[in-house]
Order: C-alpha cells, then structure tokens, then sequence
C-alpha cells in the first residue's frame, strides 16, 4: 500500500513538473523588450500575423508584436503584411480590392489564415502589447478613430506604437506614439505642439550618443534588427553583429524577426 502510494506521489510530481515547463515563458537577458516583427513568431509553420505566431511569441516571452493593418473593400481592418496576396496565398490580387468575405476563405500552405485587427487585439489583450505598422493609404480619420478606440477597448491603448505614414501623421500625433528617426525627432521639437510622449526613436543604427540623448529628452527608443535590410550572404552572423553593436549603446527594446531572438537570450 505505501510503495502504491508512493508511486501516485512520484507521479504526480512528474506530471506538475511537466506542466511548470510546458508553461515556463522564454527568458531574455537584461531584461530586454522585444517586439516581434511581422506578428509574432514566424517559423516553417506559423505565418506572419498568424494566431499561431501571436501564440508563439507568448510562450516565447515578448513583450510586444508588430502587425500590419491593411483595409479591405467593404472597410475590414485586418492584419497582412504585403498589399498583394500572391507571395503568401498564391492569389495574384491586392488586399483593397477583396472583400472580407473572400478573404476570410484564403489559407496559405500551412493552414493560416488572414486575421481580422480585432481578432488580434482581443488575443493579445492581457498578454502581449501591440506595435501597429499602418499601411492603409490616405487620411480616414472617422477609420482611423475606430483603430483607437479598438486599442482603448482592448486595454492596449497605453503602451501602443505606431508605424505610421506622412498622409495619417496630422491624425495620429498626440493620439498615439509614432517612429521617428533622430532628424525627424529634432524638427518636431521646434513645433509648438511637441510633446516627448508622442513619438519614440526607431532605427536600426542607434548609437550609444542617441541612446542618452533619447534619456534626456524621455524619448522611448527601439533598435531594430529585420532581416530585409540585412545585405549579406551570412545574415546570422550580420544581426549577431548588429544585435551587439545596438546592445552596447544601452538599448533595452528592439523590434526583430523572431529568427534572431536567441541573440537577446541567457
């Protein structure tokens, strides 16, 4: 009878074991905030801006992710990040010009499917903040207001970043943090209306003078490291290269294809 219940104990004890790792998050050293690039965690079976991705960079512990908004015909916000669905869907058609209801149908090799925004948002909702890269061309304001409202109601408004373009730049200044570069944050603050608190500093070549600058003035900044704009037969080695050269400047957030995230690890 003791050598049974023994055994319970034993494996009852391997089995709350097995649960603590399954759910033990992903550590990054020096407590850097990582932003997934293109939606989470891209791999061999998570597309970009997949839930499956969005899952990934849960387990895996980031902070944030990037996700492209694009619009549809009938005026879906959505989350895909080339204007054209031919190089991940094999449709050789523009977002805008499909409506929701055809776009919901499209699954890409994998099995992943276009998400709505608000199906993202409410996913992240209480487990990862969100980096908008807006694509949507114009200056829509009433649409627009709708993507901040639906950050509001989602509890994601606070701690939101904004990619954004020079036609929405009027609309969004004040209402949500946007990229700048240092040029650009140096001329806006000759405007009258600048606040520290509308804009952070985005770049993949951050130096360490940039990074006390950005202290000094309460600007957020956010290296960067994308595999597009790394030129180089060994790209591995090109962002370890970069990952230290920006982690030297003091840097604590960097938005990076999850590829290189090991870079940011114990």
């Amino acid at each position: 009878m003791k050598f049974a219940i023994g055994i319970c104990l034993l494996l009852s004890l391997i089995q709350s074991v097995g649960v603590c790792q399954n759910s033990k998050q992903h550590s990054f050293a020096a407590n850097y905030k990582l932003i997934a690039h293109r939606g989470g965690v891209v791999d061999s079976l998570s597309a970009e801006n997949s839930l499956l991705a969005l899952e990934k960079a849960v387990n895996r512990g980031y902070w944030m992710v990037e996700v492209d908004l694009r619009l549809t015909r009938d005026g879906v916000l959505i989350t895909n990040h080339d204007k054209n669905l031919k190089r991940s869907f094999g449709l050789d058609a523009d977002v805008s010009s499909m409506t929701w209801e055809q776009i919901s149908k499209l699954r890409d090799k994998r099995g992943n499917k276009i998400l709505k925004f608000e199906e993202v948002l409410n996913y992240c909702e209480g487990k990862l903040q969100v980096m908008i890269d807006n694509k949507i061309d114009g200056n829509d304001t009433l649409l627009f207001a709708k993507v901040i409202d639906m950050l509001k109601r989602h509890h994601l408004y606070e701690n939101a970043l904004m990619i954004g373009t020079d036609e929405s730049t009027d609309f969004f200044t004040g209402k949500i943090k946007l990229s700048c570069t240092r040029k650009q944050l140096e001329e806006n603050m000759l405007k009258t209306n600048y606040l520290s608190s509308n804009y952070f500093l985005f770049s993949d070549s951050i130096s360490e003078s940039d990074v006390k600058w950005a202290g000094k003035y309460n600007i957020l900044a956010v290296g960067v490291i994308n595999s597009w704009a790394l030129k180089s037969s060994d790209v591995m080695g090109k962002a370890k290269e970069q990952a230290d050269k920006l982690k030297s400047t003091g840097l604590l957030y960097f938005q990076i294809d999850s590829v290189f995230d090991h870079l940011f690890s114990y």
